[in-house]
Formats: C-alpha cells, structure tokens, sequence
C-alpha cells in the first residue's frame, strides 16, 4: 500500500471523525452555549485527553511503533506476539495504578488545571470533581486503545484506528440528548458521555486484533529486554510528545483567572485548528513512522529523505492554504457551526478573534507533527525533549508577556493573547525541530523545496484576497438561517480551493509528482 493511499485512508476517517466532533460541538453549543459549566467539562476533558497524549497517542505509540517495527522485521512471529503480550501487561499495570490515584486525588487533581475556582467558585469547583470522576475512567480505555491502534498501523491496517475517534463524538452527542434532563448541571451529562465514549472505542478494535492474532495476553514484562527498551525510549518522549498539550493545559490554568468563557472561547476556536491537524497532520504522521522506522532500521537513508521530504511538501500544500483560508473567513466558520441557541453573536466575535491567532500557527503545529517522527523513528528521544522544553518555557513567558502587553494597551481580550503565545512558541519548536536535522545530516536542505513553497504562499494569498472581496460585497452572515449559512460557507470553500489549486497549477505545479512518494 502506498503512503499516500495510506494518508488518503485516515484522512478520510479523520475528516469524518472532525465532521461529528462539529456536530458534537455544535450541540454542546447549542444547548449549553458559553457558560461557567461549559468552561468547567471543558478544563475536566482537558484532564484525560492529556493523559491520553503523554501514555498513549504521544510517548507510547512514538517508543513502541519502532520497536515493533523492528521484531516484525527481524524476529518470527512467537518473539512479536510474547513481545506485544508483555508490552501489554506493563503498560496496563502502570496506567492501572495512575488511574486509581488520580480518582483518589480528583480534586488535588483539578486544582492543577483550576486553581483559582477552589477558592472563588467552590460551586463550581466540587462539580468539576464530579465530573473529573466520570471523565477519568477514559483514561486506561484509551491507553488500550492506542495500544491495539499501533499493533494494527504496523500491519497497514489503519482504517479501525483512524475510525474510532467517531464513537467518541456519537456518545456525548447521545448522552446530550438523553441524560442532560437527568442532572441539575446539565453539562455533566457530556462527562458520562466521556466514560461511555472510553469502552466504545475499545470494543471495536478487539475483533480485528483477533483476526491478526494478535489479542494480548496480559503478563508482566518489566524485567524483559524489549519492554524495557521500549519504556526506555518512552521515558523522554512523556515529555517530548505532549509539549503541545502542556502548553495547552498552561493555557487553561491562565484562562481560568480571566472572564468566564474565556476556556470555552479557546476550546471553540481550538476545535478547528484542530481540524487540518488531525485530517492531515496526524495522518501524515500516523503513516510515515513506520516507513521512517523500517528505512532507519535497513539503513536506507536515501529512501528516509524522500519519504520526509514527501510529507513536507504535502503539509506545506495543505498548511498554508487552511491557515489563510480559516483566518479570513473566522466570523463566518463559526457563525455557521455554533452560533444556534445560547451561542450568540459575542461568543462568536470572541472565538473568531482567538481563532485568528491561532492560524498564525497553524502551518509550525503541522510541520511539527510531520518533524518528530523523523526523530523518533530512529529511536533519538532525547533531542525533541530539550527542544520541547525550551518551547513550554517560551510558551509560558509569551502567555504573560503578551496577556499583559494586551491588557495594559487595552488591545483585545485577553484570551486572545493566550493563542498567540501558542503561535510563537509553536514556530519556535519547528524552527529547532528542523535546524537539529539540518545540523545532523538527518535530512538534505533539498528536503524542502523552497520554490514550491514560495507558489503555495502566493497562491493562498490570492485565494484570501479573492475571499475577502466577495465577503465585502455580501449582507450579514448572521441575518442567513442555517441552511444558506452552510450553502454559502461551501460555495466559498469550494471556490477558495478551486481558485488555489488552479492559480497552483498555472504557477507549474505537478500534483502527481508532489503527491506520490516515487
């Protein structure tokens, strides 16, 4: 199976599963809109996605895929399944034990990422604990999850993987509907859909590691050369591969001391940077580790260029154009997804202006998924953890710099201020990413081909000025239903991508040539 092929597959079960996360947010919109209790299910789902970024989707899969690359090439198939057997039993026994203490210490817990509500809204602070409780319990299910995802992306089956995000945007949506009535803060009915969302998405890849099979029997393997080689590798990348959901978290501990709304002002404009993140980043990046893991481990450096240099092009072609596109059209995106209901016309002001920011980073956040498996496909741990921590300290002092700079000016909202210290400490972490690859001959200079990149630029460019003179000489988007609100933002995708491709291909552009890995 080509890479391509590959990418093409998750992306398109990761664009439908960013379709129902709109449709998920969409009716979290519409029945709880912006409020203290969504701020509260938001800084509560923060909790268990981190934990599911720093041992699952982040430093698990990161240590683990190589290494299983590694067996299936070289070992038989006894040695790979006792190998993914004792892999299986340590990983759930540590993530057991961190499961039970976090329930134990829920409220220790939150006050991390809340501090400020345990003194100024006890209210709402104990019914975040309530919340955390039943939001926790995803946490070991997405373990096992991702576990099963790198078993099947190995064997090319990367279908089931990319498909099962879905299930967690079916069960909060269905637990909207049918339990909100059953709680007096209705938003805990979103919690419930979490821990339900957790057992779904675990079910699912059982039938197809039985067709490998590769079901694990769970026995301890601390004391196993291969297990600990993979916690060995694992070690760092705990930090190296959730940088980005630190900053994160920092961001929510910040925007918890602002005005209320602020956390679900950044979760709304988040969710759709997101977006072109996890339809093509993460696929990208999904794909490309084993290749780059296989091409490391027979020493054919020729083939790892091309393949980095494949990826890099394709996320520049798609980067920079949805960074511009989304940013003009802010207003517009978010008026036609949420604002229905208790989300009103200010909600949308305030999230299109962080939304804007965060585009500003949004080419560095793509770039960077597509860098780090460069590294970690050739088991080098170390170099992304320095990087990464020099971006989260940046990242800190940008919150406070650029938050005061923003109220002591009286600029813009606060919040604002909180996404564009992502951006800069997200350029900073590319800019290092790239320059340790460089400077190690990992990779040739001719891995980016600049020229192209300059067409890209200019083209998107065309494509935003276009946009914006069209939505100049158009009524109020807000004034439309929502069936021409969602025609109209349609017909003005359609036409910006149209319009972008074309002005690329008049420009020379081969998208054969670009897009498949020869």
């Amino acid at each position: 199976m080509s890479l391509f092929k590959s990418t093409a597959i998750v992306s398109v079960f990761t664009f439908l599963s960013r379709i129902s996360g709109f449709v998920r947010d969409q009716v979290t919109a519409i029945f709880f809109g912006v409020s203290v209790w969504t701020d509260a299910f938001f800084v509560v789902f923060r909790i268990p996605n981190f934990m599911r970024r720093l041992f699952a989707e982040g430093s698990f899969s990161m240590a683990f895929v190589p290494v299983l690359n590694e067996i299936k090439a070289n070992e038989s198939r006894e040695v790979l399944k006792d190998f993914i057997d004792r892999v299986a039993g340590t990983l759930i026994s540590i993530v057991l034990v961190v499961w039970m203490l976090m329930e134990i210490f829920a409220p220790q817990v939150l006050w991390l990422s809340a501090p400020s509500w345990a003194g100024s809204k006890p209210e709402v602070f104990a019914g975040s604990v309530e919340m955390l409780r039943y939001t926790l319990f995803y946490f070991p299910f997405i373990v096992l999850v991702a576990f099963a995802g790198g078993i099947l992306n190995t064997h090319k089956k990367f279908a089931i993987p990319a498909a099962t995000p879905i299930l967690l945007n079916v069960a909060l949506i269905a637990c909207v509907f049918f339990l909100k009535d059953n709680f007096e803060i209705r938003e805990k009915s979103l919690a419930i859909g979490v821990l339900v969302a957790g057992m779904l998405q675990l079910a699912v890849q059982v039938p197809a590691l039985l067709r490998l099979g590769l079901f694990p029997n769970f026995k301890f393997g601390f004391q196993d050369r291969k297990v600990k080689k993979v916690m060995k590798l694992m070690v760092p990348t705990l930090f190296g591969s959730s940088v980005a959901q630190i900053n994160v978290l920092i961001d929510t501990i910040i925007a918890t001391w602002l005005v209320s709304g602020s956390v679900s002002y950044l979760y709304f404009s988040e969710r759709l940077l997101e977006f072109p993140l996890g339809v093509f980043a993460i696929a990208i990046s999904t794909v490309i580790l084993p290749t780059l893991s296989r091409q490391f481990a027979t020493g054919d450096q020729k083939s790892f260029a091309k393949t980095m240099k494949w990826a890099l092009s394709i996320g520049f072609l798609i980067a920079i154009p949805a960074a511009c596109g989304l940013a003009v059209m802010a207003s517009e995106i978010i008026t036609t997804l949420f604002q229905y209901g208790k989300f009103d016309s200010t909600s949308t002001y305030l999230t299109s202006l962080s939304l804007v920011a965060y585009m500003l980073a949004l080419p560095a956040f793509i770039l960077n998924k597509i860098l780090l498996p460069a590294y970690y496909s050739r088991k080098d741990t170390k170099t992304p953890v320095k990087i990464g921590i020099v971006s989260m300290l940046s990242n800190i002092a940008f919150n406070f710099i650029i938050v005061w700079l923003l109220w002591y000016f009286d600029l813009l909202p606060l919040h604002v201020g909180l996404a564009l210290a992502s951006a800069l400490s997200g350029w900073m972490q590319t800019f290092m990413l790239y320059s340790g690859l460089r400077k190690n001959k990992i990779i040739p200079a001719s891995v980016i081909q600049w020229s192209v990149v300059f067409k890209i630029v200019l083209a998107s460019l065309l494509m935003s000025l276009s946009i914006l003179i069209v939505l100049n000489n158009l009524g109020q988007w807000q004034e439309l239903s929502w069936y021409w609100r969602l025609s109209r933002l349609i017909v003005f995708i359609t036409f910006g991508a149209s319009l972008y491709f074309i002005s690329l291909r008049l420009m020379g552009i081969n998208f054969k040539k670009l897009m498949v890995l020869n």
